[in-house]
Order: structure tokens, then C-alpha cells, then sequence
């Protein structure tokens, strides 16, 4: 007689994923949502969907199929309503017209009862094949291949032609048009990958851009006539009062997209022509980097990696708003991650969800500021903190006193350059011992954007003849572009950190705690290998990267001139 075959909770635990309490609480919280198993845990943070789905592919005996890199057959997209396809969130990618068999990517291939209510919904009489699919590469297959359920200009042309009520609309009424084009414009700014969405107010219309790799892009304008249903019902969404429109105002609220939940923080502002609204996109799902994924040289890499090594002390990382301080300040929080740590943060807002990370968020429900929260998470017998950003006097301090307790302190800094970070502390009060004692490194960082993989230019100048370091003023470097929907004929895609990392060795403490003038600080920094952002970024512009005109928008290059004379 055969052994019965294990669950799939079981052969989890038995290959180390989870843990048997891990296991309980799975099948607790499956109880309670009706979703699977394996669902549940990885919404639990126990264990990556990719392990859950190579598991789930042993027990059914087929090798998972990999959406990123398969292309569907037209014909077979077909043969299946979007309606449906989204329902039963599955994709047809192949269709065998001889035996009249369709192949569908599914994250459930053990369910008879949905592929049968699929094959029913299929015109003609075929046969379903089912092949296992992850869910997060299921739903974003689903959405390139089916796109959104809101189309902008279609509900544009029913507001156009047709006399829209301005009231509030209540709950999610997806009748009215106006609550599906907020729907539309978000999904479509979160699809395009934007950090904030800006609604500006004009005299005949409504400018609509996304800020997309730290550049604003205007996407469309739009009439005036919508703009009071708009503001109303995204102030509603916010909860914000929608009857003031002569004071600033500030907002929050949530919304699912492409099967996460993503965050919306809103800024109201009074200006000459009405109401300008931003909304600032927070995905707090999407994967923490790790410093290998962070793209950098061999050398800022190594500098940081000495850094974490330390067991306790101050790890800063400054630069200015959307410079990609906290994607810096996870990924090494990534590499402390240990189950014989305790982990905590102090955010304002939580930007990332990282799964065993004690997250505390500042807000209108958390009767906290920064120094209060600091002394709150010394009593949680914390290991590593967090703190989102020094901001005051007091705040400065109770970082230093973390430090000198023996915890290891990742903070973020508003100040231009890395060794700035030290004249920052001392007028914020701090003493010079202090720092030189518990200082370990200071960050700072730009993002600059890279060439789009899909039309990098057939010929990079910088590449092949580096310009010259003491110009000041660079040449204007832009490169040929083609109808890329990659980079929306940007020539950009993406964007890379542009760091100086100044690592505070014993002779660097020794002059911190002299108070000696920066230049000498910096001196004996640049002696012990340390180089400045416009130095690293030349070396990506050498290297092909990206060109010198991104890089001056981003990064200081009068130094080079100081430098080489």
C-alpha cells in the first residue's frame, strides 16, 4: 500500500521552511480568511512565495512556469474574457488548436471545481490543462495582459458628454465616473512606477504629472470642469475636510492595486487658480534591497559592509528628500536581519514592511515624536534601531545614548555631504567626544538616473572619452532615443546611488573629538580612500551608466574643478 502524500504544511516543515508554531498559526489564520496555506503564510512573512510554490509544484509533480519570461499566445488570451480570466485569476498562454487544448497559468491547479467553471466560460468545447504559477507573477502577468479594469479615456469621454453631479460620491460607487477616473489615475501612476502624483490647477485646465525616476512627467491636461469632483473625492479618500479649500490640509488613505495594498499620502494647497493636490505613492510591499541589489562599486560596498560589522555605534545616512535615504537604510537593516536580534523602527510614515522587524509609525494615532519613540523603543530591549530622521536637538541625543548603551543606531540626516554630518551634530549640541566615540560611518547619496537597457545609445561619449574633470560647467550630454515604452522616450530607466561613504576609523575619531576644521577632516579622509560623490559618479559615467548631463542634475561637480587645481 502507498504512503499517502504529505500536505503541503507538512513537507514545509519538514524541509525547514517554517517552524511548527509558524505552521499553527498558518492554519489558524487559513481557517479564518478561507485563503490557502500557503497564502497565509507568506502574508504572514513566513516563508517567500517562491519556496511555497516550488513546494506546492513537488507535491503535484510539474516544474512551476516561470510568467516573467513566457509570452502568450494571442489566440489563447482570446479564448478567455478579461472578466473571467480576472475572476478565476488565471492566464492562458497556450492554445492547441489540433486537440483543442488550452494550457492556463493558475496558482491553483489542484482546483477541479474552478477549472471546470473556467472550461465553461471558454467559447467552443476545449480542454483545460493547468500549469502552476506563483501569485504575485500570476497578477502581474494578468495586469500586462488584460490590463486595468478603468480605462482613463474612456470615463474622460463620459464626463465630457454628459452632465456629472458634483457631490460626494459614498463608498466605492463604481457607477459614478468620477470615482473610477481616481480610480484610473492611480492605477496608472502606480503602474508606471511614480513616487508622487501632482493635480495642478492652471487657468483653463488641470496638469497631471508623475514624478517617475526623480523627474516630473507630464502624462496629461485635463479640463477644468472635472477639477471640483476630482478634489472632492479624493479629499474624501483622504480624509480630509472637504469644505475648506483656503488652508493647507493633509491626508491619508489606501488603495489595492495589482493585488497590494499601496498607500496615498495627500497635500492640499490653496494657489491663484484653485486647489493643488500631491500625492506622495507609498508601496510598502515591494521588496527590500538588499546591498548586493543596490548596484554598487566594489569599494562603497566593502566601506559598508565594515561599517555593519561593528557591534554598536551610528550609521547616518543623509541627503536630501527622495535621494533614496531609507532604500539605503533597509538594505542594511536587511543585513542585520537575525533571529537572534531584535529589530525595531521609528518611521514616520513605515515606507517598507519587512517581515520580523519590530515597525513603529509615527502618526495621528501614535501620540509620539521622534525623542519620546526613541526612549519608548529602549525599553523593547532592542538590538538594532531605526530611526527615521534626526530632526531636533533632543532626538540627537537619544540616538547618542542608544549608541552609547551598546545598540547599533541607523538614522537618517538632512545635510549635503557625508563629513557635513559632523558640524550637523555638534550645532544640533552634540559634544565632539561623543561623536568621535560613537560615530561608525556617515552616508550620503544621490540617485541619478540610468540609461534605459532597452535603447542605450549605440555610442556613449563619456564612455569612450571621459571628460574633462576640472570643467566645471559639463557639456550638454544627451544621447539618441527611439519609441521606447520602457523609458516613455526618456533614454532613462531606473536609477542608481551615487554614495560617499566616510568610515569613521581611530585617526578619524581622534580628529573628530579635536574639533578640527572640516577641510582637515576631509583631508585625512581622502588619505585613508575616501571620495566624494562627484568622484563615484564619474566612474558610472566612465563606465557607460548613464551621462554627464544626469549626473550635474543630481551631484555637485564644481568640486572637480577645486580638486584639479
Amino acid at each position: 500500500m502507498l504512503a499517502p502524500k504529505p500536505q503541503l504544511g507538512e513537507l514545509l516543515m519538514e524541509n525547514g521552511a517554517v517552524t511548527p508554531d509558524q505552521l499553527r498559526i498558518g492554519l489558524t489564520e487559513q481557517k479564518k480568511t478561507g485563503q490557502s496555506l500557503g497564502r497565509c503564510l507568506v502574508a504572514l512573512g513566513f516563508v517567500q512565495e517562491k519556496i511555497v510554490t516550488a513546494a506546492l509544484g513537488g507535491l503535484l509533480g510539474q516544474e512551476p512556469v516561470h510568467l516573467e519570461k513566457v509570452v502568450p499566445d494571442p489566440e489563447a488570451v482570446s479564448l478567455l474574457a478579461r472578466e473571467a480570466a480576472l475572476r478565476y485569476r488565471v492566464l492562458p498562454i497556450r492554445y492547441e488548436r489540433e486537440c483543442r487544448r488550452l494550457t492556463l497559468a493558475t496558482c491553483e491547479p489542484h482546483n477541479l471545481v474552478m477549472l471546470e467553471e473556467v472550461a465553461e466560460r471558454v467559447e467552443g468545447n476545449v480542454d483545460v490543462e493547468p500549469v502552476l504559477a506563483g501569485e504575485s507573477e500570476l497578477e502581474q502577468a494578468l495586469e500586462r495582459h488584460y490590463g486595468y479594469p478603468l480605462s482613463i479615456d474612456p470615463i474622460l469621454h463620459e464626463l465630457e458628454n454628459q452632465e456629472i453631479e458634483r457631490r460626494y460620491v459614498s463608498g466605492d460607487d463604481y457607477r459614478h465616473p468620477v470615482v473610477r477616473l481616481v480610480n484610473a489615475l492611480l492605477a496608472d501612476a502606480v503602474k508606471q512606477g511614480a513616487s508622487d502624483i501632482h493635480l495642478e490647477p492652471e487657468q483653463g485646465y488641470v496638469r497631471l504629472r508623475y514624478r517617475i525616476d526623480g523627474v516630473l512627467r507630464r502624462i496629461r491636461a485635463l479640463h477644468k470642469d472635472h477639477w471640483p469632483a476630482l478634489v472632492v473625492r479624493i479629499k474624501v479618500l483622504a480624509g480630509m475636510n472637504i469644505a475648506e479649500q483656503r488652508s493647507a490640509q493633509d491626508g491619508r488613505f489606501s488603495l489595492t492595486v495589482a493585488g497590494r495594498e499601496v498607500d496615498f499620502r495627500v497635500s492640499a494647497l490653496p494657489v491663484v487658480h484653485g486647489e493643488s493636490l500631491v500625492l506622495r505613492v507609498l508601496d510598502r510591499h515591494r521588496n527590500v534591497l538588499t546591498l548586493d541589489r543596490l548596484g554598487l562599486d566594489e569599494d562603497t560596498s566593502h566601506r559598508l559592509r565594515r561599517m555593519l560589522e561593528r557591534p554598536e555605534g551610528v550609521i547616518l545616512v543623509t541627503g536630501p528628500t527622495g535621494s533614496g535615504k531609507t532604500t539605503t537604510l533597509y538594505a542594511l537593516l536587511n543585513g542585520l536581519l537575525d533571529e537572534g536580534f531584535n529589530l525595531v523602527t521609528l518611521e514616520d510614515p513605515v515606507e517598507y514592511a519587512l517581515a520580523g522587524v519590530r515597525q513603529c509609525s509615527l502618526g495621528d494615532a501614535v501620540q509620539l515624536d521622534f525623542a519620546d519613540g526613541v526612549r519608548a523603543l529602549l525599553r523593547q530591549d532592542p538590538d538594532v534601531i531605526l530611526i527615521g530622521e534626526v530632526r531636533d536637538p533632543e532626538t540627537a541625543q537619544m540616538m547618542l545614548r542608544a549608541a552609547m548603551t551598546g545598540h547599533r543606531v541607523l538614522a537618517t540626516l538632512h545635510t549635503r555631504t557625508a563629513a557635513g554630518a559632523v558640524s550637523r551634530l555638534e550645532e544640533m549640541g552634540a559634544a565632539p567626544e561623543l561623536l568621535a566615540d560613537n560615530l561608525i560611518g556617515v552616508i550620503s547619496q544621490r540617485l541619478v538616473r540610468r540609461f534605459c537597457p532597452d535603447c542605450r545609445p549605440w555610442e556613449n561619449p563619456q564612455a569612450a572619452d571621459a571628460p574633462d574633470p576640472s570643467s566645471a560647467t559639463p557639456p550638454n550630454a544627451s544621447h539618441r532615443t527611439v519609441d521606447c515604452p520602457t523609458c516613455l522616450q526618456s533614454g532613462y530607466s531606473g536609477r542608481l546611488a551615487v554614495m560617499e561613504t566616510l568610515y569613521v576609523d581611530t585617526e578619524l575619531a581622534t580628529l573628530i573629538a579635536a574639533h578640527v576644521p572640516l577641510p582637515r577632516l576631509l583631508q585625512e579622509a581622502r588619505s585613508r580612500g575616501f571620495r566624494t560623490m562627484a568622484e563615484v559618479g564619474m566612474k558610472y559615467v566612465r563606465a557607460g551608466a548613464t551621462d554627464l548631463a544626469e549626473l550635474a542634475r543630481c551631484v555637485d561637480l564644481s568640486a572637480l574643478e577645486i580638486e584639479g587645481a
